[in-house]
């Protein structure tokens, strides 16, 4: 039975969908996953878009390049670690994403590639005249196509939802990560990385997340079935511990800001890494009991026009794409957050 798969993704929605489903398909097979994403190979070529950005806007190319890259991964990790599947990542600069993912499987050792026949949304014809059929022509190994369409309004919504878990859980990832890093090197936290950890955490899933969650998932829940109301009760309350939390994390990392020497950095960078595990712990039992619970429930419940009023309000904040300003500032901070921890990682 397969041991390793190779997981292709993009920046499309529906890659949110085929994660899922090749987590799905490795828990119950003991199987590991390596993602994998290939970037444009813009050195290549001195004309173009990307080589004007080069020029002109060297952080948006760089963003373009390698951190939407390590987002995307470190996004589909989450996924993975949330149901115990053993994962990596890897990314690489290609003009032949077929002939990548390819090399990606061998060098990796994977025995079987798991990919989405998107590319153009549901016309299987045009996808398989694309990569995923030179993937099946030149693998050499068993390739599984997970086949994918244009989402229905509860997919859609359910896999935003999901996606900005993922979003979550990648940052608190990183978080633990770079706190145990620096345990093991007996160093301090850099106060302004943890600042800005900090920051994410308080603007987007306290401060947008949770109240849309409320406002429109668990109120059109809550007037369809009373079922459900013990649980919604519960994670309601457990919003507004999730501001009490993070306001007290803000003020560890204040502590550390504004230590007196090295033993009180040290001591203070000891005392918030508890703090965080803590919370982790929280959030992962938060975002199970929605994803466990409540979504299994809305699908069950809720009707069309309830489906279609969540999506659009979702769609509005998409993680990390929210439109305009705002759009940038938490573009650049979930970015710097998670190509801080990612230096090390696999990459070509």
């Amino acid at each position: 039975m397969y041991r390793h798969l190779l997981v292709p993704i993009d920046g499309t929605d529906l890659s949110v969908e085929v994660i899922g489903n090749a987590v799905a398909l490795a828990r119950p097979l003991g199987a590991r996953i390596t993602f994998f994403h290939a970037v444009a190979d813009t050195t290549r070529s001195l004309r173009g878009e990307a080589e004007v950005l080069r020029l002109t806007a060297r952080d948006e190319y760089e963003y373009a390049i390698v951190g939407k890259a390590r987002e995307l991964l470190a996004k589909a990790e989450a996924a993975a670690r949330a149901l115990g599947v053993p994962c990596d990542s890897r990314h690489t600069a290609s003009d032949k994403p077929a002939q990548a993912i390819v090399e990606a499987a061998r060098a990796s050792g994977c025995d079987l590639i798991f990919m989405a026949s998107h590319g153009h949304r549901g016309k299987l014809g045009m996808a398989f005249a694309s990569e995923t059929l030179q993937v099946l022509v030149s693998a050499g190994l068993p390739v599984l196509v997970s086949s994918t369409g244009e989402p229905a309004a509860p997919s859609r919504a359910i896999g935003i939802i999901r996606d900005e878990h993922r979003s979550l859980a990648a940052v608190m990832h990183a978080w633990m990560h770079t706190l145990a890093a620096a345990r093991a090197a007996g160093a301090a936290a850099e106060p302004a990385l943890m600042q800005a950890i900090v920051r994410y955490v308080q603007q987007f899933p306290v401060k947008l997340h949770h109240p849309k969650e409320e406002q429109h998932l668990f109120r059109r829940l809550r007037e369809r079935t009373n079922s459900c109301d013990p649980e919604l009760d519960e994670l309601e309350r457990q919003h507004v511990r999730d501001g009490q939390l993070v306001a007290e994390l803000a003020q560890q990392v204040q502590a550390l800001a504004a230590a007196a020497d090295d033993a009180d950095r040290l001591r203070t960078t000891r005392a918030l890494e508890d703090s965080v595990v803590r919370y982790a712990s929280f959030q992962w039992d938060h975002m199970g009991r929605e994803e466990g619970v409540i979504l299994p429930a809305a699908q069950r419940w809720l009707a069309a026009e309830d489906w279609a009023a969540i999506d659009a309000a979702f769609a509005d904040n998409r993680d990390p794409n929210f439109g305009g300003d705002t759009d940038k500032a938490y573009r650049q901070l979930f970015s710097r957050i998670v190509n801080a921890t990612r230096d090390g990682s696999a990459a070509t």
